[in-house]
């Protein structure tokens, strides 16, 4: 009978392993993907409201305030890059838009990547506007919470 090397088992036990783990990660990502989209109170999810501000404050943009978007989106990976932008964009169109503005401007931006950046990331976010210089002084105290 042939009794089959010792490696291949191994070989088949790790490439098992592995394919466990990307599973799982598959998985984490996808849970957090349909949490998104389950409704909340008001019957719209996170990505409807993140979709009404992108299409509310779509009139709003210059080329200004697109052109400091794509600056505050440049340290997020490139695979994730459209997600992150959508979601600031959307952040930023809700600031400029419950404040009544009639477009986009540099202090909206600020603040809407401030906000719509999570707390566990305040201390890359702030490291990147020093070294870009841009001042965010006036939203410290959201930095604070």
């Amino acid at each position: 009978m042939n009794e089959t090397p010792d490696w291949v088992m191994y070989f088949i036990i790790f490439w098992g392993f592995v394919m466990v783990v990307f599973m799982s990660i598959g998985g984490f990502f996808m849970f957090r993907k349909f949490l998104k989209v389950l409704p909340m109170r008001d019957g719209k999810s996170k990505l409807d409201w993140q979709n009404y501000w992108v299409e509310r404050s779509r009139p709003l943009w210059n080329d200004e305030s697109k052109q400091l978007l794509e600056q505050l989106v440049s340290p997020v990976p490139q695979a994730f890059r459209d997600i992150a932008k959508h979601t600031i964009a959307a952040k930023i169109g809700q600031v400029a838009v419950e404040s009544g503005a009639s477009q986009v401007t540099r202090d909206h931006c600020i603040e809407g990547y401030i906000r719509a950046t999570p707390a566990r990331d305040y201390r890359s976010l702030v490291s990147f506007l020093n070294k870009n210089k841009i001042d965010y002084s006036p939203y410290q105290h959201l930095l604070n919470k």
